[in-house]
């Protein structure tokens, strides 16, 4: 046994030395593969990934300290072609073999394969980086830029090429900085009276600060925010090449005088080119093409309006009322000329769906003298009246082993000539499921189904008895809609019918901000198969008939059935009746066995309870997101929720009876009543080399109050599963330190953190490491389990810890994403036996997902 940790050493160390090796395979004895750059600033070693950003050679990227993509690299051969045709030509009689078993072209075939999968190795691969002394200087050159751009004007620096075993080296730079220089004072030379009053209107505004360090970024900054003030302030004209700076350093003791210069505008007629000063334009007509095509560029207009100053035309009979082409027109008859106007027409007009992308054109109007009119011509291409859409989906959850969804949409635009769009849809699903209750139709593939339509309507404003344009002006692209639902599941058991309907509101006051209001969101979903809860919730079965058969307990024998265990569902019913009721037919339960009986009985009243929920929310959602391929943003989401409210007070005011629990129904409902938040942050680092490090924190409590103590089921909260902690099952973690011991664990208390680090290994194919932390807990409800509830920060105790890692396939158009969680702290466990105690393999949890987690 002593020999092993030995031989374990010899054989990571031989391994080592192959791998050590490998990394030099295509390094040339006269080359050096480059292992690593440092960069030492007035002595010192530094790490700001932003200067080590402009060396233009970087060490092969490394996982684990090992350049696994070089390694790939290396596997490909270095003439795949020629060792294809040696290996063909080695034995005489392969070829003509080969062409006996296959044919001449087939052979051809295999030898195109073999190149292909090299060339697919290199590809994908990273080739070694070799140290070259050109691009080391390149490197020194763009050091000092670096330097120089930001305030260090006398900066030297110098760079040493080391070389080490094996064919290996390694480059320090040295950077001298000196003292930088501060920026003194700011002046102005500007040609136009126009521009020079427009400049110093908002010169607070100024991106350049006397006292701080000069940087290039800054004046670079001034002049994109100079060109938008002016081309917002109606100068049609004006471009970036106007503006220039000048920087003084001669004599001054390490201060900038900077100048800032704006040129008067170029204008050539014929051979001659002159400078003349800039002008306020101003917008003297709009006119509104509402049906341009190619084919009708020639077309005489037949129809037209005019709106408060617009020109509405069309080449056949208009078909949108006026005001709605208006409202998505920022660019007003009468008013100066605006950059952010255009910008605000192209945005809304795309955002109505009504509309292909618009084309916005300026001329000056041939009627002003002065030549400061402009006309702007908006030329709209209409969609189709009608689209049809298909969907088709292939999915698989906890609770679904296997599904297919499928659905289609019939959407009409303009349908009421208000650029409203009313939209139709329809969807269903089949699934199979190995948890299908007993009593389902376990003998088919698919046992569980959902069927389901909607329809939706559209408005683009904010459709309100009273004026909202003060509070929700029309640049923040208003939506209203309107929509109604139903669906209906055959599930796991129970089944539902799900009735909704919603009125929501959503504005955009800025890039990143939007808003969302349902004012009115109702939902009714009633449970079709409550007698089926004991063949779906298998755990609480179990644990009321290990109550019946612990040999203390006596109850009336009708409850029993020929195997010893309660009657589904009219023994397990009349049993828990008995116990709560203190029923002589049933005796010997002790005070623990009863308060297990109370718990079941509470959550198969809640769980099996029809819901009527009657609410309004509002989420606010920051998210400074660019694109899809921004790997470095924040998001911000707060949603607050109450429902019941409306109803309480209708019924109260109408002296309407409370039930024999003391709570109103509505239609033989008793209503939920309940106040909701969520706080959900999300935020990524770029690190660099598709390196980056995510993180996600989530914060969520639903109280009941009023005409409920407790919250609904499709409100309430639950843990684990493939986008939250991934060491669980969905549904399988919680409450506290319960050990999930029902098969869906959920309850209206919820915190949760995630982080990530993710990589690339090679080509499409990237991975990641990650920690998730978090549970759930009941709070200030029904539910009485010391271990499910939350009543101080000393329960954070019960707060559980996944660890693992993943890998993700790229497809561009969305992410595959297989993550391998390991419980690293389970508060199922006893206190002190919580740490690793199934951090293995074997009781791992896979998750298969589709795009990132957060």
């Amino acid at each position: 046994m002593k020999r092993y940790p030995a031989k374990i050493s010899l054989l990571f160390l031989t391994l080592a030395f192959f791998i050590s090796c490998d990394a030099v395979k295509r390094v040339k004895n006269d080359e050096l593969l480059l292992t690593e750059n440092t960069i030492f600033l007035n002595g010192e070693k530094i790490k700001e990934s932003r200067i080590y950003n402009q060396v233009y050679q970087e060490p092969n990227a490394k996982l684990l300290g090992s350049p696994i993509k070089l390694h790939f690299y290396n596997l490909a051969k270095k003439n795949p072609d020629s060792v294809f045709q040696n290996w063909l030509q080695k034995k005489p009689n392969r070829i003509k073999r080969l062409e006996n078993i296959y044919s001449q072209k087939q052979v051809n075939n295999i030898e195109e394969s073999y190149v292909g999968l090299n060339n697919w190795i290199k590809k994908t691969g990273e080739a070694p980086v070799i140290i070259e002394e050109e691009l080391t200087k390149k490197s020194k050159n763009r050091l000092q830029a670096w330097y120089f751009n930001n305030g260090w004007f006398d900066a030297e620096i110098d760079y040493e090429i080391k070389p080490q075993e094996n064919k290996r080296g390694e480059i320090d730079y040295f950077v001298t900085s000196y003292e930088p220089y501060i920026v003194d004072s700011i002046n102005q030379r500007i040609g136009s009276v126009v521009i020079d009053s427009i400049y110093n209107a908002y010169s607070a505004s100024s991106l350049i600060t006397s006292g701080v360090q000069y940087k290039t970024l800054d004046f670079n900054a001034e002049r994109d925010r100079l060109s938008r003030l002016f081309r917002n302030n109606g100068v049609y004209y004006f471009d970036q090449e106007y503006i220039s700076f000048e920087a003084d350093t001669v004599g001054t003791k390490h201060k900038v005088n900077a100048t800032v210069i704006i040129n008067n505008r170029q204008v050539t007629q014929g051979d001659t080119t002159a400078r003349v000063p800039f002008k306020i334009h101003t917008i003297s007509k709009v006119n509104v093409f509402t049906d341009y095509t190619f084919n009708n560029r020639y077309k005489p207009v037949t129809d037209s309006a005019n709106y408060k100053g617009y020109n509405i035309y069309s080449f056949d009979e208009l078909e949108y009322k006026p005001r709605a082409i208006t409202d998505a027109i920022f660019i007003k008859p009468g008013e100066i000329f605006k950059d952010t106007d255009r910008t605000r027409t192209y945005n809304r007009m795309s955002s109505l769906r009504v509309f292909k992308y618009p084309n916005i054109e300026y001329s000056l109007d041939p009627t002003d003298t002065t030549n400061t009119d402009l006309i702007a011509n908006i030329f709209l291409s209409p969609q189709p009246k009608y689209s049809l859409g298909f969907d088709f989906d292939i999915s698989q959850s906890n609770i679904q082993d296997f599904g297919v969804g499928f659905g289609g949409s019939l959407l009409i635009r303009n349908v009421f000539k208000g650029a409203e769009n009313f939209e139709i849809s329809a969807r269903g699903s089949v699934g199979s499921s190995s948890d299908a209750a007993r009593g389902s139709s376990q003998d088919q593939f698919f046992n569980i189904s959902e069927i389901g339509a909607d329809i939706k309507l559209i408005f683009p404003r904010i459709f309100m008895p009273f004026n909202t344009e003060k509070f929700i002006p029309k640049y923040m692209s208003p939506f209203t809609t309107l929509s109604l639902g139903i669906s209906t599941q055959n599930n796991i058991g129970l089944d539902k019918r799900n009735l909704n309907g919603i009125l929501n509101y959503k504005w955009n006051p800025s890039k990143i901000l939007s808003h969302k209001l349902d004012l009115l969101n109702i939902q009714y979903v009633r449970n079709l198969n409550t007698d089926n809860y004991f063949n779906v919730y298998q755990n609480s079965y179990n644990n009321l008939n290990e109550i019946v058969q612990s040999g203390d307990v006596v109850t009336n024998p009708s409850y029993i059935n020929e195997n010893g265990r309660l009657i589904i569902p009219t023994g397990a019913e009349n049993f828990i009746s008995d116990v709560i009721q203190n029923d002589p037919n049933t005796s010997g339960v002790s005070t623990d066995q009863r308060q297990l009986v109370n718990n079941i009985s509470e959550r198969k009243n809640r769980l099996t309870e029809n819901n009527l929920i009657f609410g309004s929310n509002f989420t606010y959602v920051s998210n400074n997101k660019e694109n899809l391929y921004d790997d470095d943003f924040s998001r911000f989401r707060f949603k607050i929720e109450t429902a019941g409210n409306f109803l309480a007070a209708f019924s109260s005011l109408t002296g309407a009876k409370k039930d024999d629990q003391g709570r109103y129904d509505v239609l033989g409902v008793n209503y939920s009543q309940y106040v909701k938040t969520e706080i959900d942050y999300i935020k990524h680092w770029d690190w660099g080399n598709k390196n980056i490090f995510a993180i996600r924190a989530f914060s969520g409590i639903a109280i009941p109050y009023g005409n409920a103590n407790s919250i609904p089921f499709i409100r309430s909260f639950f843990a684990g599963g493939p986008n939250d902690n991934r060491a669980w099952q969905a549904y399988d973690l919680g409450p506290g330190s319960t050990g999930g011991k029902n098969e869906f664990n959920e309850a209206n208390l919820k915190l949760a953190f995630n982080a990530e680090y993710r990589y690339n290994l090679f080509g499409a194919l990237n991975s990641a490491f990650f920690i998730d932390v978090g549970n759930i807990w009941n709070v200030l409800d029904i539910v009485e389990d010391p271990a499910a509830t939350f009543t101080s920060l000393s329960d954070l105790k019960d707060i559980a810890i996944g660890s693992g890692a993943g890998l993700r396939y790229d497809f561009n158009f969305f992410v595959l994403r297989f993550d391998v969680g390991l419980k690293t702290y389970d508060p199922s466990r006893a206190l002190g036996a919580r740490w690793f105690k199934d951090y293995n393999l074997s009781h791992a949890v896979y998750n298969v997902g589709i795009n990132y987690p957060f």
